[in-house]
């Protein structure tokens, strides 16, 4: 090319190697300066790409394995380094977002670009060591309202990997605990979630029981209190279906083993062990007298709590119950008395169910797993007081709250649907392949008969409660 002016002459003569080193600072001369207000981010932990795959067809096997359905929020985890998550007990720092895909009622949270600081590990009992697709639990560095759920750092992905009734055995009492006025009751959302670009199926983001404002709403006690001023309340605790080394351990008035995980506190003084597993023994041993018109137990034992939580477990014929995944609260004061609740883990709701052959005819504590112990509800049933307050608390149940379980079900189910049917095809061996047919077939019909056997055993034409 033909320059003119007196630099083409220059330029013509120039070696090779100062002529690049010229257009090496013009190149840098004429470059796009950065933005200043950039906002400076430390190194971030490596993410994969975050494309999102296309939304299932679930018309079409093939293209559905790996896939969500783009019916629901996704949850997208990544963790340090890609690591698998194969602890319980230990947490892996993790990054992760939401992206609510649009849809109406949703909000994303965080993004690939600028997700949240987390930790997460493993959670669960027998999901967590027999099933493939696995629980976790999720720490967030901050407090953050999560798909409109009130903010908080503890969070729970449950698996539902054992649902065999349409994903609703959690919903659903959940939703009647709710209703019924439990001091309160967890929330979930169901979403999809990506681990570390891998699709693991449908999950439900639900809030983890834990003392706090949005939660169970008492004073909390610091572990390891040794005033004995100040270990009345504070107490979350959980009957237990396993024996481990944290437990309260007594034995129960009919002669079995009675285990109760403190939660919080977790760390327990001798001061504050002793305390409560007084206060327990004396409340079984209450329990367990001759005499069933004394209400020295009612001292003890909120009976209205005790009676709505009992209802909701006989409801959904959940066969764990009072045995593990039991919570009783209690807030400070010599005088305050332990509260049963929040509802958690219905996994084993309607089982007896089976392929729906079963006819209610027996109450929860009549029929019992012999690997299970179902702790104090089948002696205080024989309680006339407590009888009263059933036939009470299930008179409001049927005329208020059952009328209305179909029309929740049938809106649960249909949003979860398609997520379903995409879970079913990453997971082919667990749930079947579409959650309203299996709602129909078997939550639905449960939910009725054993909601009629009930009402033949505690409506307002019968006097007796066994």
């Amino acid at each position: 090319m033909h320059i003119k002016g007196k630099n083409t002459t220059k330029i013509h003569h120039m070696t090779k190697k100062p002529l690049l080193l010229f257009i090496s600072l013009l190149l840098v001369i004429l470059a796009p300066t950065a933005c200043v207000d950039e906002p400076h981010e430390p190194a971030p932990m490596p993410i994969p790409d975050p494309t999102p795959p296309a939304p299932a067809d679930t018309t079409d096997a093939e293209d559905t394995v790996g896939l969500y359905s783009g019916t629901l929020p996704v949850l997208y985890i990544i963790t340090e380094g890609q690591q698998p998550i194969v602890s319980k007990d230990e947490y892996l720092r993790a990054k992760l977002w939401i992206d609510a895909l649009g849809i109406k009622g949703y909000k994303s949270l965080g993004s690939a670009k600028y997700p949240l600081e987390a930790q997460i590990k493993g959670r669960g009992n027998y999901t967590w060591s027999e099933a493939e697709k696995k629980p976790y639990r999720i720490k967030l560095n901050n407090k953050i309202q999560m798909l409109g759920m009130p903010p908080d750092r503890h969070w729970v992905l449950l698996a539902n990997a054992f649902s065999t009734k349409g994903m609703i055995e959690n919903a659903l009492p959940f939703e009647i605990s709710r209703n019924m006025g439990l001091a309160w009751t967890p929330k979930l959302e169901p979403v999809e979630v990506v681990l570390n670009g891998d699709y693991i199926g449908l999950y439900f983001l639900t809030e983890k029981i834990r003392v706090g404002g949005n939660r169970v709403n008492i004073t909390e006690q610091y572990d390891y209190e040794t005033d004995s001023t100040r270990v009345s309340g504070g107490w979350l605790l959980e009957i237990n279906n396993y024996n481990e080394p944290s437990n309260i351990t007594f034995t129960e008035g009919n002669g079995k083993p009675f285990w109760v995980m403190p939660h919080s506190p977790e760390r327990l003084s001798d001061v504050q062990r002793n305390y409560i597993t007084s206060l327990l023994m004396s409340a079984d041993s209450a329990i367990y007298c001759s005499d069933k018109n004394d209400d020295t137990w009612e001292r003890y034992i909120n009976i209205d709590s005790l009676a709505v939580y009992y209802i909701v477990q006989e409801i959904v014929d959940n066969q764990e119950a009072f045995s593990g995944s039991c919570y009783i609260h209690k807030e400070f004061g010599e005088n305050t008395k332990l509260i049963f609740g929040p509802i958690w883990d219905c996994d084993h709701s309607y089982l007896r169910y089976g392929n729906g052959s079963y006819e209610f005819n027996q109450f929860l504590y009549e029929d019992v797993p012999s690997n299970w112990y179902c702790r104090w509800i089948g002696e205080i049933v024989k309680f006339p007081h407590f009888q009263e307050r059933i036939r009470v608390h299930w008179k409001r149940f049927y005329q208020e709250v059952y009328p209305y379980m179909d029309a929740f079900m049938d809106a649960f189910v249909e949003k979860i649907e398609q997520a379903g049917n995409a879970d079913h095809m990453r997971w082919p061996q667990y749930n079947g392949d579409n959650t309203t047919y299996r709602m129909n077939k078997f939550a639905k019909p449960s939910f009725h008969k054993k909601v009629e056997w009930l009402n033949g055993q505690w409506g307002e034409t019968q006097n007796n409660v066994p």
